[in-house]
């Protein structure tokens, strides 16, 4: 049975005055998927999830949205008052009525159920993180979107959350939407990487984006070498357009 299709974008192109950031940026994105975003800074990624999950409609272009759909967003950056005493728990019910089991479900999926009653101000930027993360999974979403999801956690926090958000696409069955700036560890857990430099540069495989001449381009070899350690695990090798070739020694 084909995956379920939740988004299809037809050439989105967005401006501010005359700068161009997204140029004519076309993809689809389907449920049980994880979709990387990836980049050099002043890509795009950022619009592009925000175009995405509704909050920019000022562009041109299509997107076609699979009816009823919810979604679930974590931005890039989040500010917390720490002047204001608030909870774990009343974070994730700040926007909308939230029961109380509701809550306990998407704190322990994000595997940090103890810390419900802590402070917002008293937490680290990982377990902030990962509180954020749990609240994008609140009302069952079909499409999770994050925008460099861990910005600022270190290197263990971020195995951690990417770990995570695997979880969460397959206990939740949805599609995953993920800008990041970490190529090795955000193409090892990917399904359908989209290079982006304003223009969509390259689609596809992690493997066969890797060594895509536009990819080597902004990256260069050692990044594709690098991420070739993770992505195979098997006896093959791919050309640019993805085909494998068997290989022989």
């Amino acid at each position: 049975m084909p995956a379920e299709l939740l988004i299809r974008a037809n050439e989105i192109s967005y401006s501010i005055g005359q700068k161009l950031i997204l140029d004519r940026v076309s993809f689809e994105l389907y449920r049980g998927q994880i979709t990387a975003v990836i980049g050099p800074n002043g890509a795009g990624k950022s619009t592009l999830t925000g175009i995405v999950n509704g909050l920019i409609d000022n562009y041109s272009g299509d997107i076609e949205r699979h009816p009823g759909m919810r979604i679930g967003y974590l931005p890039q950056k989040v500010y917390v008052n720490t002047l204001m005493p608030v909870s774990v728990e009343r974070i994730l019910q700040l926007t909308r009525s939230v029961a109380d089991k509701e809550v306990d479900a998407a704190l322990a999926q994000a595997e940090v159920a103890y810390l419900k009653h802590r402070q917002v101000q008293s937490l680290s930027e990982g377990e902030l993180k990962r509180v954020l993360l749990a609240r994008t999974t609140l009302g069952n979403p079909d499409l999770i979107v994050l925008d460099e999801p861990t910005a600022g956690v270190d290197v263990t926090g971020e195995l951690k959350m990417y770990e995570l958000i695997s979880e969460f696409r397959n206990q939740l069955h949805c599609a995953i939407l993920m800008a990041s700036h970490n190529l090795h560890l955000v193409m090892s857990n990917t399904d359908q990487v989209l290079c982006l430099n304003q223009h969509l540069c390259c689609s596809g495989l992690p493997e066969s984006v890797s060594q895509h001449p536009e990819y080597l381009a902004l990256f260069g070899q050692q990044a594709a070498d690098s991420i070739a350690v993770y992505t195979h695990r098997h006896d093959h090798v791919h050309d640019v357009s993805g085909r494998h070739q068997d290989h022989h020694d």
